[in-house]
């Protein structure tokens, strides 16, 4: 009865922010938890996996301690650490990175119709630009910002949600549409196959910019053939999806989690076709604003990852 007792003990549950049930973000923390509890005789942790709001409400509820660590955009990790945007005034110094996942290019789908091949055809048309409190619709203002463009500029700017616009598409309310994502998406596909339709090139000097000024940012390439209607690769730039705790949780911890991913790093990349490419050498850098954290940095010492 002792020994039962002492076990239970020496049991621990963490858990992992994600977002939208029908959202990558609720996979990535899914899987880590599948690849954490299948190691929980040796380590003691248990880890769920609830469903969120997504990147910020999981910043936050690590901030007040009801998380002990989450999936966030890449550019919302840098603005919570920095006390800028949506953060300014709360920054949140005790935020860490523990490693970068799959790309999230802002991906733009437009009708064959349309004439509309690249980012700048987008001028005096109907454009979906995303349902507000959105990422799309956060990068969509970048960018027009970025270009000296306002929303005055297409013909209609709808704020459909991310599972009505496919559909907005190819009923022909719109001739563009709007999605910062990982790929392939579900939504996206359904756009493609329904109606004739394509990824759209976003580049040109502006991107550019953007993609040097801001450490959040990255270029991106959408496969050619992923989706039906695109059969050339697609330049367009992005965020990444990444994994953060804090200072609040211990090294022992998060070196357990890390130690559950990249040690099964094949049977994490089958768990969803978001994950297929990933490389280990890049989730250790791309797209981390916040320090790593201290359990994470002694995994990727250990496999010489990192100095």
């Amino acid at each position: 009865m002792a020994c039962a007792t002492q076990a239970v003990a020496e049991e621990k549950f963490i858990t992992i922010g994600t977002g939208g049930q029908t959202g990558v973000y609720y996979v990535v923390g899914q899987s880590i938890c599948r690849l954490v509890n299948r190691g929980s005789k040796d380590h003691g942790l248990k880890c769920t996996a609830p469903s969120t709001g997504g990147s910020i409400a999981n910043i936050n509820a690590i901030k007040a301690g009801d998380m002990d660590m989450g999936v966030a955009q890449s550019d919302w990790q840098f603005h919570a650490m920095n006390g800028s945007s949506k953060f300014e005034g709360n920054a949140m110094p005790e935020l860490r990175a523990v490693f970068s996942v799959h790309p999230e290019p802002f991906t733009v789908i437009a009708r064959k119709d349309s004439g509309i091949a690249n980012f700048d055809d987008l001028k005096g048309k109907r454009v979906n630009v995303g349902n507000p409190g959105s990422g799309q619709l956060a990068t969509m203002e970048i960018v027009l910002g970025a270009k000296g463009w306002t929303m005055d500029d297409f013909a209609l700017a709808s704020q459909l949600k991310p599972a009505e616009q496919a559909q907005a598409l190819c009923d022909n309310k719109v001739d563009a549409i709007v999605y910062t994502v990982g790929h392939p998406n579900g939504s996206i596909q359904e756009a493609t196959t329904s109606c004739e339709s394509n990824i759209v090139t976003v580049d040109g000097e502006a991107i550019e910019a953007l993609v040097n000024d801001n450490p959040f940012y990255s270029f991106a390439t959408i496969p050619g053939g992923m989706y039906t209607g695109t059969d050339a690769d697609t330049t367009t730039f992005g965020v990444r999806a990444t994994f953060v705790s804090s200072t609040n949780s211990d090294e022992e911890t998060i070196y357990q989690v890390v130690k559950a991913v990249f040690d099964n790093f094949d049977r994490f990349k089958k768990l969803h076709p978001a994950f297929a490419n990933l490389k280990e050498e890049e989730m250790v850098s791309a797209g981390l604003s916040a320090p790593l954290h201290d359990g994470a940095a002694r995994y990727y010492r250990e496999r010489g990852w990192i100095e």
